[in-house]
């Protein structure tokens, strides 16, 4: 079931949306999730590799950066029940709605830019649906989540948010092979929007800023205990490396977030022709190969 928001379901005594968020499994009620305990194991290796599928967004006209379906499918079975609720304030192409529909949990996810909310419902009326779960696209200010969600009902907050400004300059392919790099994307400025709510339009210390604004809301709208986790990587600008996973992690904690754990998205079976960057005189890591999975909760 999808939803935009001009037909979003709220009953004219209600605030809220009405979606479930209870867990419709036999598990303990101290469990985490669903997972057995040789699923577990695996996942305790922090890091994690993943393979696109057909179904996967990667053509960067209709959107510049996105993660793997089973990126998401990961992050929710590891931090929530089936029936629960799951929240993508930064939504894109969908991809975690896609995902929570694949195992059986409510989400909504929010977007500034109408077309990644049609692209996103596009997307799953693609999918045969069979379940009792719902997932919503809904076109907002992520600043507004608070507005359609009750408090204590999210078990997962799941995105990848704008890189602060990364993508708002022309592209350069510096991380690719000479004869690789004039492609169709060079020199090309591949932004989401230009629209000044756009966390892709701060520098990393607007950034920060708007993050604890954002994110404050958010918290009350968690269960105690209940997991935020961010895509996130660091990135080059003006030959500094700007370390934007510290920024998050910072801003969080300020407002009252406890960081819990790293994990790295392990990008290198994905990643082709890369060029040598730096070479003979200035080593940098190559940032295209990992990214973050940044990993919070709400304390008791």
């Amino acid at each position: 079931m999808t939803l935009s928001i001009e037909k979003k379901i709220v009953s004219e005594n209600e605030k809220f949306i009405s979606i479930p968020y209870e867990r419709v499994c036999n598990c303990k009620e101290t469990a985490l999730n669903c997972l057995t305990g040789k699923e577990w194991l695996k996942s305790q290796i922090g890091l994690w590799e993943f393979n696109y599928e057909k179904r996967d967004i990667r053509d960067k006209n209709k959107h510049p950066a996105t993660y793997p379906i089973a990126l998401a499918k990961k992050c929710i079975e590891v931090f929530s029940h089936e029936g629960e609720l799951i929240i993508d304030p930064f939504v894109g192409s969908g991809t975690t709605l896609v995902a929570a529909r694949d195992i059986g949990r409510n989400a909504v996810g929010f977007d500034l830019n109408q077309s990644y909310i049609d692209l996103a419902e596009e997307r799953l009326g693609q999918l045969n649906f069979l379940g009792t779960n719902q997932q919503f696209p809904i076109c907002d200010d992520a600043l507004n989540i608070d507005q359609y969600i009750k408090p204590n009902t999210v078990s997962l907050i799941l995105t990848s948010p704008p890189y602060a400004n990364l993508l708002n300059r022309k592209r350069k392919n510096k991380s690719m092979r000479s004869d690789d790099r004039k492609n169709e994307q060079y020199l090309k400025v591949e932004q989401y929007s230009q629209d000044p709510r756009d966390l892709g339009t701060k520098n990393y210390e607007e950034y920060g800023e708007m993050l604890k604004e954002i994110y404050s809301k958010l918290l009350t709208l968690l269960k105690p205990k209940a997991h935020c986790v961010i895509n996130v990587p660091d990135f080059w600008w003006e030959n500094q490396r700007i370390t934007l996973h510290i920024t998050v992690i910072e801003a969080l904690r300020s407002i009252g977030y406890e960081f819990r754990n790293t994990i790295i998205w392990d990008r290198r079976n994905i990643v082709n022709n890369i060029g040598i960057f730096g070479y003979p005189s200035n080593y940098i890591t190559m940032g295209t190969t990992f990214e973050y999975l940044l990993d919070f909760w709400r304390p008791e």
